[in-house]
């Protein structure tokens, strides 16, 4: 393989906001509730939960490399490409790889089952998201339960995912920070004019304006 490299588009701007917004966002929803602000809280845990729907509307209408369908494969085939982690090899990836693929969409389910119970919360003192007073209280208990737990869940698979980054720095000399940060890659040359098409920005904003509208909407209701 060619040791020329080439400069190919890869990530849009709305996976790197995605990406990024949910990053700084976890830190500040663990900053306010270990510190009482729950108003804030409850902010935080919205705007994740407009960034999670709305990355998922991406998965299926974005660009190539936003979509699942790309990125998804096979179980099996992405323990074979764990299994190969410790050699030392040029990325060939127009997007994420095998096992980073299966990474997202848990990340994406984690983060759903949080935000989704923290709407249906309620601690029994000051807060209760916008859903608690229509369910019921053995639902808001569990719904409390389960977004309580599910944190470390969230934090577990964000160290892991940090862990795993700095795997592919070391293990196989891949940077996978930094073209998540301008969207652009160094691939091999053979991937000279073979970038994936990036999609729609006006469809993006729209789906993010509805994702917002909709979390808007439910926080309304309590």
């Amino acid at each position: 393989m060619s040791a020329t490299r080439v400069r190919v588009k890869v990530w849009d701007g709305w996976v790197r906001l995605v990406h990024w917004g949910i990053v700084g966002l976890l830190g500040f929803s663990w900053w306010t509730a270990e510190t009482g602000r729950m108003d804030w809280h409850l902010l935080s845990g919205f705007a994740v939960l407009a960034l999670v729907l709305f990355r998922l509307a991406w998965g299926f209408l974005g660009s190539d490399t936003a979509r699942f369908s790309r990125f998804l494969r096979s179980p099996v085939e992405a323990l074979r490409h764990l299994s190969h982690l410790s050699r030392r090899e040029a990325d060939t990836e127009l997007g994420h790889n095998a096992a980073g693929g299966w990474m997202v969409l848990v990340l994406l389910a984690v983060l759903l089952v949080q935000t989704v119970t923290g709407l249906m919360a309620d601690d029994q003192v000051l807060t209760h998201g916008p859903l608690a007073r229509h369910v019921s209280g053995d639902t808001s208990d569990l719904a409390s339960s389960i977004h309580v737990s599910n944190f470390w869940i969230v934090l577990a698979l964000a160290g892991l995912h940090v862990l795993a980054v700095l795997a592919y720095a070391v293990l196989k000399g891949q940077d996978l920070v930094r073209p998540m940060v301008t969207g652009v890659k160094r691939l091999p040359a053979e991937f000279a004019g073979r970038a994936p098409r990036l999609g729609s920005p006006a469809l993006a904003a729209l789906l993010l304006a509805l994702a917002v509208a909709a979390v808007w909407g439910i926080s309304r209701l309590g």
